[in-house]
Parts: structure tokens; C-alpha cells; sequence
């Protein structure tokens, strides 16, 4: 046999988006936006996932990121919300996710999603 052996591993890739408010709407549709770039920019379906976990800073009560991702269908995808530490000082008002998926894209190679406000916190990885 010849040519290019390509492996499926398991990827994490960060992502994070600010909001402007904590409104339930506003909320769900910074966080639809956020998971389909996402996806959009690692070419992955809603197959090719594992897991989200998202977290919120402790501002952000409105409602469960999660659901928001729930409504876009990815309700057999196992979802976990959580709340970001407070530190003095930090981004306010930030929904963070870190998703697990299956993908033959290297590691070097895996795009890393930072959208409005949020994209202040990782510059070096940011796209």
C-alpha cells in the first residue's frame, strides 16, 4: 500500500466569546455563533464531537450556555456548564468553551476561536 496514512486523534480546542449583556437571548446567540465558528473552522461536523464544556464568569446568570449549543442540535453531544473563577481584574461578561472532537488535523494546525471582546485573552492563538 502507498501514500498518506492519516491517524483520527482527539483534539481539545478553545474558544471564547464576550457578551454585551446578560440576556438569555443575546447570551444564546453569542454562544451559537461561538460553537459554529467552531466547528466551521476545524471543518468538523456535529458527528465528529465528543464533548463541550463551557464555562461563564460569574456575571453571566441569564442562562446555561449549553442549552444554547442544545438548540443548535448538538443534544446528543454531552454538554457541561461551569463557572469561571472570579478574578479581580478579568474579562467580564465571557462564555469560554473547550471541545473535544475527533479530526485527523494536527494539534499544530487546530484553530482556536476568540470572537468580540474575548479575543484580548489568547492573541497568541487566536485566529
Amino acid at each position: 500500500m502507498t501514500g498518506v496514512t492519516t491517524q483520527l486523534a482527539v483534539r481539545a480546542i478553545r474558544g471564547a466569546t464576550q457578551v454585551d449583556s446578560d440576556e438569555r437571548e443575546h447570551l444564546f446567540a453569542r454562544t451559537r455563533e461561538l460553537v459554529a465558528a467552531v466547528l466551521d473552522a476545524n471543518a468538523l461536523s456535529t458527528d465528529d464531537l465528543i464533548s463541550i464544556l463551557f464555562t461563564a464568569t460569574p456575571d453571566l446568570v441569564s442562562d446555561f450556555p449549553a442549552a444554547a449549543a442544545r438548540e443548535m442540535g448538538l443534544g446528543d453531544v454531552p454538554l457541561m456548564c461551569a463557572v469561571e473563577i472570579s478574578v479581580p481584574h478579568a474579562l467580564p461578561r465571557v462564555v469560554r468553551l473547550m471541545a473535544h472532537a475527533h479530526t485527523t488535523t494536527p494539534r499544530s494546525d487546530i484553530r482556536h476561536i476568540y470572537l468580540h471582546g474575548a479575543t484580548v485573552l489568547r492573541r497568541d492563538i487566536a485566529q
